[in-house]
């Protein structure tokens, strides 16, 4: 009876740990939303205030977009010729090989040139962005600049949002571009399509507004990518550990969101247009 009365007593106390141990998820999830909306209003608030650091936004549109130009091409090339590869073959086995241009054509501007644009940018500068600020973080160089009456957000957050928003787009045009030429010299070259149909079919299903907005997504992933990055960043806590869990959920959580983000810009941008 003693025994029972006892395990009675400690079970409002069990309770309440599983109940909190069922609700961390939900609440990192909320917290994480929270600081991402925060931190995004505070860039947008101090857009256009003083100081510009100019010389900071340039560094990194020259880190995010032109070192990342020959990634994106590559893998947006392969890609394109490997579509290429599968539907020239499916398409000329049926008689329909003049539609493999328009087959590559929307399948890269629309998907491939966007959303690998948007993916290789966070694999690569994302986790450097959530690394560099969360080192000088757990270093307390943010508080130094905060000493020295900059903020952090002025110096760290802006110039990588303003970066990621305009390089974004130009990495999905060149990628769209790769995507095109490595899908062409597939076709035509290994399975045999003809030269002009295959362009006359890009012609034909492919038009500029396909283009527009694959790279309107990747106006999203900028923002996704830079926000996030920033956020792991500032919250890095516990030295080299806690800087190499921040870069890792940076990548994690910025291609997940891209992913997601990506199927309710495909619905609304494309879905009952055409």
């Amino acid at each position: 009876m003693i025994w029972l009365a006892m395990v009675k007593a400690e079970d409002p106390e069990q309770s309440k740990k599983s109940l909190m141990r069922l609700l961390a998820p939900v609440e990192a999830s909320l917290t994480f939303i929270g600081e991402c909306v925060l931190l995004l209003l505070d860039a947008l608030f101090r857009l256009v205030r003083r100081p510009f650091e100019m010389k900071e936004i340039v560094g990194q549109m020259a880190f995010i977009g032109a070192a990342s130009i020959p990634i994106v091409a590559l893998t947006t090339f392969s890609s394109g010729a490997v579509i290429a590869l599968y539907s020239a073959e499916i398409l000329l086995r049926y008689g329909a090989g003049s539609l493999a241009g328009g087959t590559v054509g929307l399948a890269v501007t629309r998907e491939i040139a966007p959303v690998l644009a948007g993916i290789m940018v966070a694999a690569r500068c994302g986790s450097a962005m959530a690394a560099q600020i969360g080192t000088m973080n757990v270093t307390e160089q943010i508080d130094a600049l905060r000493s020295l009456n900059v903020h952090p957000t002025n110096y760290l957050v802006i110039p990588r949002l303003i970066a990621c928003l305009v390089v974004l787009p130009v990495l999905a045009l060149v990628g769209a571009y790769a995507g095109v030429t490595g899908g062409y010299l597939v076709a035509v070259v290994v399975s045999g399509v003809p030269d002009g149909s295959f362009w006359n079919s890009i012609r034909q299903f492919v038009v500029p507004f396909d283009l527009f907005a694959g790279m309107v997504k990747t106006i999203v992933f900028g923002l996704i990518i830079a926000v996030v990055a920033c956020q792991q960043g500032l919250r890095t806590k516990g030295g080299a550990v806690g800087v190499g869990k921040a870069t890792t959920n940076t990548v994690v959580l910025t291609m997940v969101l891209i992913y997601i983000a990506n199927y309710f810009l495909t619905a609304a941008l494309f879905t009952g247009n055409r």
